[in-house]
């Protein structure tokens, strides 16, 4: 492996090789692989388990290494570090690694630097598929007739970023549910001018990542929110699956919810895959380069009145990009990307943007969910937010601090809300400069 932020392995079976997984590039100077983690995992017959550059009492991060649950048959060196040390010894029979990590601690204070053992994570039975942290792929749909399947365009439904699609898509959703037929959002941007509702029982696919994208008056009123889209009605029980698709808003959506989950799944989980929230960034956005150009150069304006200010411009939106509400249990989310736009995708040099939205995940479900390889990014006040919940699986998150910040920064753009349990920032900017950051988690 020569590169990366970071990587999440799970499930992996690596039989018969020389050596089954290399993250030293070339030497601790070059280490390019910021941390790997490999869980729930086996490997069989192979000399050396995992080399790395790394060297004892390293006060870098890069090469970070986590193992757990990772059952070693035949294996010499569990873990070989720098200049052929042997870091962790393995085994000519069969044993598992409960928990063993290089890098930096925080338990809770650090940075403390570790090289050996550590406790394993607690893991409730809830999010476990015997052993290991329960897994799902993505539903293909390839052996479904294709009778089974109901079109939007086929609906009626235009797609093509001006007409609103709405009412549509919305009798297509519920009727296809009823019948137990599968959703088929055809390529398209289908603008909708109310919350698209899916109810339980509902199977959602796209092609070629379609856009569901909210806009007008009713999602612009900041207190009182409204989701773009809503899967299951408050406490509504069932099952929903729903993939390949983007939620998005039109111009400045300060009450847009992208979405707000409330199905509850107690047998089966619902699952979202490869389902993303963008703000602006995108033809038919309203909030491009000509709507939202970067102004790094252009001062803070006072923080009296600026919040009126920031609401002018075409990319705003205060709410949730995702709310995952208070009783839900039973949600896998899969390559969920939450974007707000810090560069146009559709200019050719890609140029910087400045898109203010104010919150990224809200996570209050009751319990038993799991976020696998995640992404939130560019939220003014944080981009994950866990809070009153318990039993979530969260394995390989990802998130970028607004690119305008520090000017703005967090403290201006969106007052926190203690009903939200939002950051109090007034308590964690304390850090010599005065300069507030939104939180990564």
């Amino acid at each position: 492996m020569a590169w990366d932020w970071g990587w999440t392995f799970k499930s992996m079976s690596i039989n018969n090789c020389k050596v089954g997984l290399n993250i030293t590039n070339t030497s601790p100077a070059s280490q390019a692989v910021g941390s790997a983690t490999f869980i729930d995992s086996e490997i069989n017959n192979t000399p050396i388990g995992v080399v790395t550059s790394h060297a004892p009492n390293a006060t870098y991060t890069n090469g970070s290494l986590v193992l757990e649950n990772v059952k070693l048959n035949n294996v010499s060196t569990a873990v070989q570090g720098a200049d052929n040390a042997t870091f962790l010894l393995g085994t000519d029979g069969s044993t598992t690694i409960r928990g063993w990590a290089q890098g930096h601690s925080y338990t809770p204070n650090g940075p403390y630097s570790i090289l050996g053992d550590i406790p394993a994570f607690s893991r409730p039975q809830a999010l476990l598929d015997g052993d290991k942290y329960y897994e799902r792929s993505k539903p293909q749909y390839a052996d479904v007739p294709a009778d089974q399947f109901m079109s939007a365009r086929s609906a009626g439904a235009k797609g093509d970023g001006d007409t609103d699609d709405y009412q549509i898509l919305q009798d297509l959703v519920v009727r296809a549910a009823s019948m137990g037929r599968i959703v088929f959002i055809d390529a398209g941007v289908y603008k909708i001018t109310r919350t698209l509702y899916v109810p339980n029982e509902s199977e959602l696919v796209g092609e070629g990542y379609p856009v569901i994208m909210s806009s007008g008056s009713f999602f612009a009123n900041m207190q009182n929110p409204q989701p773009v889209v809503q899967v299951g009605q408050p406490a509504e029980e069932g099952c929903a699956e729903w993939s390949d698709m983007i939620v998005a808003t039109q111009g400045a959506q300060p009450g847009a919810v992208g979405i707000q989950w409330n199905l509850v799944s107690s047998g089966t989980p619902s699952g979202m895959w490869d389902v993303h929230v963008r703000i602006g960034g995108f033809a038919a956005s309203q909030s491009q380069l000509a709507d939202c150009p970067a102004t790094p150069d252009v001062g803070i304006p006072p923080a009296s009145g600026s919040l009126s200010a920031y609401k002018l411009v075409s990319g705003f939106s205060c709410q949730p990009r995702v709310h995952v509400t208070a009783r839900v249990h039973g949600l896998y989310m899969e390559n969920v990307w939450l974007w707000t736009a810090d560069h146009d995708l559709d200019d050719a040099t890609f140029t910087n943007i400045t898109v203010y939205a104010g919150r990224g995940l809200n996570m209050q479900a009751e319990r038993d969910v799991g976020l696998v390889g995640n992404s939130v990014e560019h939220h003014s006040l944080y981009q994950y937010q866990l809070s009153d919940t318990r039993a979530v699986f969260m394995g390989q998150i990802q998130t970028e601090t607004a690119y305008y910040q520090p000017n703005p920064d967090a403290s201006l753009a969106f007052a926190p809300v203690a009903t939200l349990n939002d950051p109090q920032l007034s308590a964690s900017c304390n850090n010599g400069s005065g300069q507030c950051f939104g939180w990564g988690l």
